[in-house]
């Protein structure tokens, strides 16, 4: 029987579409300078909305990337895909003609997948009346696995290629897919990553609903305030990260920039509740210590974790609880939040968490939590957050948290490469 290899992955390029800058670098020095990504609403008429402020794109243009044709076949969370995609393939400094393209996939996360298609097709077919008149694109549009195909059509990709769908966690889902094919010796190289485009009427009224979404109308910048005792909900966000993962040896032997290290991976799941989480994170502890096990690391190597620190009531602290149990012997763990920033990208947060955590590993900074002014006593004692401002410090490995409704929990942890040579 043939036994699975165990192959070193690194991160050899990277792509961003954010609320916080469009490409990788402006999104960094945003994040480090702890800029705000939140502003009221633009796409559709909030009147009556609970909710009227979004981590929307900024000095975006569409029209720039693709032409009238090609936006009436793809939803804009496919568009943001391909436009992040394109800039981690640029990044990468990868010749396609001089790679195995039956050895590169794509595995490709959503977690609403076409929303604003299914809604705008549906209202204005209910509101037409007579017959239906359904574009011929529907269906492609909307699908969760089309984003992920559109890419490995655009870039000739021809190995694995799917979508994942584990809600808020989707993103990250996807890289430990995709790192694990590597280090198995099932793949050279894989595109990976999540995009989202949920700022619609649909979305935010039913997250609205649910009493999800903060309601800091007056004032939206600072209505993202994670692990503050004042947090009354998250800011939904929109945009795509994209990360390429390479076998190491490929990489070295094409002389490629590497980022980062993929160290380890894991994912668990609460069996809690469909949307809350687990009050004492047990599934999150068992998640970031399946991910130290993976990694063949203790919780004492770790320097950095980004946490998923929504900032909602009842999602911040059982992460910070199990935070506090997994790396009480860590006096030095520095945690921050950074959807504080960016809003709360649903099944694409991952994507842009995993770039902020390679590059806090190759830049030796970590971006801060902003907005919190008043910690919530549940907050552990000793437990360092990182609030306001960035710190300069050297980041050897980075964790990376992320978890969604149904009780999906996944982590994965980043490091610096020249540390396994």
């Amino acid at each position: 029987m043939k036994t699975l290899t165990s192959q070193r992955v690194v991160i050899t390029g990277m792509g961003a579409l954010t609320p916080l800058g469009n490409n990788v670098p402006t999104y960094w020095q945003n994040l480090l300078a702890g800029k705000s990504g939140a502003a009221p609403i633009t796409y559709f008429d909030t009147t009556g909305y609970k909710t009227t402020f979004a981590c929307q794109l900024k000095d975006f243009d569409i029209n720039q990337h693709f032409d009238r044709k090609q936006q009436r076949k793809l939803d804009p969370y496919t568009m943001y895909g391909l436009i992040a995609a394109t800039q981690a393939m640029q990044n990468s400094g990868i010749d396609l003609e001089q790679v195995d393209r039956n050895h590169f996939g794509v595995i490709w996360a959503t977690g609403n997948g076409g929303i604003k298609t299914l809604e705008t097709e549906i209202s204005d077919v209910a509101l037409a009346g007579g017959v239906p008149r359904f574009t011929p694109f529907f269906v492609p549009r909307i699908l969760h696995d089309t984003c992920a195909g559109q890419i490995a059509m655009r870039f000739g990709l021809k190995g694995k290629n799917y979508a994942t769908v584990s809600a808020c966690a989707s993103a990250t889902t996807a890289a430990m897919d995709g790192f694990n094919y590597i280090r198995w010796g099932k793949a050279k190289l894989m595109m990976v990553g999540g995009s989202e485009a949920p700022v619609s009427f649909g979305a935010v009224g039913g997250f609205s609903s649910m009493r999800a979404l903060s309601t800091r109308n007056d004032s939206p910048e600072t209505a993202s305030r994670p692990f503050d005792a004042t947090r009354d909900g998250f800011v939904i966000g929109e945009g795509a990260g994209a990360l390429i993962f390479e076998e190491y040896e490929h990489a070295k032997a094409r002389g490629a920039a590497i980022y980062a290290e993929v160290m380890g991976a894991e994912m668990t799941a609460d069996a809690y509740h469909p949307t809350a989480a687990h009050p004492e994170g047990e599934g999150v502890i068992r998640c970031m210590h399946g991910a130290l096990e993976d990694a063949d690391l203790t919780p004492a190597h770790i320097q950095y974790l980004n946490a998923h620190a929504t900032s909602t009531p009842l999602g911040d602290m059982p992460e910070l609880k199990a935070i506090g149990q997994v790396f009480s012997g860590n006096p030095d763990l520095l945690v921050s939040g950074t959807k504080s920033m960016t809003g709360h990208l649903l099944g694409a947060a991952g994507a842009i968490e995993m770039i902020a955590c390679a590059l806090a590993t190759k830049d030796d900074a970590i971006p801060p939590t902003i907005n919190t002014q008043t910690l919530d006593p549940e907050v552990p004692q000793g437990l360092k957050l990182v609030l306001g401002q960035q710190v300069k410090q050297q980041v050897n490995y980075a964790m990376c948290n992320n978890f969604g409704f149904g009780g999906h929990n996944a982590t994965i942890i980043m490091g610096k490469p020249h540390l396994q040579d």
